[in-house]
């Protein structure tokens, strides 16, 4: 039988036979969902897992589904961390229809409210006077972040065929780097690309995230996607300390829009000239093609754009995925990618480039086959949380060799580290 795992393990060119070495336990379906959602996390999760190690792992379903809502869980001295999402980051309803816009970063909320031209309090009226597609563009335009709900058909209509799932693909030749524990160099943010190096923060990297002094990550995020990580503040013009920083690594991996940070020289193209052998992993919200690929994007975004939205809910009262696992899944297979490179770069040489996004992950899971929505009782999170100093959160999933994984201590701080390795 061929399921999802099979074929993400496929794509991303992993041995057949190592499925063999993956366990799955407890329900089908903890979270429901019109859509393959606990299908689509195992697969991604399981991949993690085994790229990882070539020992046995397991994974259960209950474990998965609070891991795929990492970010619900987080407590600080035992009280709610709170939630990321600001009071405008929600479906508004337009002139023709609905829009899903995103104000979580102050700088996006900002934005918003100059293209609106009005306050908080009368952001939706205001919202409510403009058709969808119109304002979509004035927020992309003005550094903003939003997209009108659509159809999936209506989607692929206007945008083409969907990125795949995931693409490899050597860039430049390079002699096989010596194994070693491997330096992970950090450039993303939000839930996607922070996953997929918190994944491998998780199975031994030395990851060391880099963010702008002057653009401060949400305290919760922070919280849930640094455990095992070192992190420390960067302008990436220092262009001594961050070829320094490159010079050191052998994974760099970029959360940002396509071209974003191609100034700075950060292109897989560009790295593969300067420092041949790296493997290249870059995250986005659209791809790389098409005419959303410079665009910002973020998981409710594209479930919105996409045609998840309807189908989740309806075309007049759009609904959610019941985790952002568009997020989570592609940050998983962007781990499990990162590894099966690094290994392939230390057995044959050459600069390689991983690519994943949002988009990619959403059209695999609108392919999912699909069953009959089922009531499904929730899953008591006391199981599956772990303390970490102050801080309570989600444990990762799996376990191997029967231990189940666990993060390592202390507790994550936001900006403290210095950029340089150890």
């Amino acid at each position: 039988m061929t399921t999802p795992l099979h074929r993400v393990w496929a794509a991303l060119g992993g041995a057949r036979e190592d499925l063999d070495r993956l366990t799955v336990t407890g329900p089908p379906a903890p979270l429901r969902s019109t859509f393959a959602v606990t299908a689509a996390g195992t697969a991604a999760v399981g991949a993690s897992l085994l790229a990882a190690t070539d020992r046995p792992v397991a994974l259960d379903t209950r474990a998965l589904a609070i891991a795929l809502r990492s970010e619900r869980y987080v407590l600080r001295g035992g009280r709610s961390a709170g939630s990321v999402f600001d009071p405008l980051s929600a479906f508004h309803r337009t002139a023709d229809g609905w829009l899903r816009l995103h104000a979580n970063y102050p700088w996006h909320r900002a934005a918003a409210l100059r293209v609106l031209g009005t306050t908080e309090e009368r952001a939706p009226a205001a919202i409510a006077e403009r058709a969808g597609v119109e304002l979509e563009t004035a927020l992309h335009a003005a550094g903003g972040v939003g997209a009108a709900v659509r159809t999936a058909q209506r989607w692929r209509a206007e945008t083409g065929a969907p990125p795949p799932l995931v693409k490899r693909h050597v860039v430049g030749d390079a002699a096989p780097r010596p194994a070693r524990r491997p330096r992970v160099l950090d450039l993303t943010r939000v839930i996607a690309g922070p996953v997929a190096t918190r994944t491998l923060a998780l199975h031994g990297a030395d990851v060391l995230r880099l963010d702008h002094p002057d653009r401060p990550e949400i305290p919760l995020q922070a919280a849930d996607t640094l455990p095992g990580k070192r992190s420390a503040l960067l302008d990436l013009h220092d262009a001594a300390r961050r070829e320094e920083l490159l010079a050191g690594a052998d994974v760099v991996v970029t959360g940002y829009r396509p071209g974003a940070l191609d100034a700075f020289g950060l292109s897989p193209q560009a790295l593969a000239q300067r420092h041949p052998g790296l493997v290249v992993v870059t995250l986005s919200a659209w791809g790389e093609q098409g005419p959303w690929g410079g665009r910002r994007g973020f998981d409710s975004l594209v479930q919105a754009a996409c045609g998840i939205a309807v189908e989740e809910g309806s075309a007049e009262a759009p609904g959610a995925l019941p985790a952002q696992v568009l997020d989570h899944a592609t940050g998983y297979l962007g781990a499990a990618a990162t590894l099966l490179a690094l290994a392939a770069q230390r057995r044959e040489g050459g600069t390689r480039h991983v690519r994943l996004s949002l988009a990619g992950t959403a059209a695999w899971l609108q392919d999912l086959p699909r069953s009959a929505v089922a009531d499904v009782a929730d899953v008591d999170p006391a199981p599956h949380l772990q303390d970490v100093g102050d801080l309570t959160l989600a444990a990762p999933p799996g376990s191997v060799d029967g231990e189940p994984l666990r993060w390592s201590g202390p507790a994550p701080s936001f900006g403290t580290a210095e950029p340089r390795w150890r």
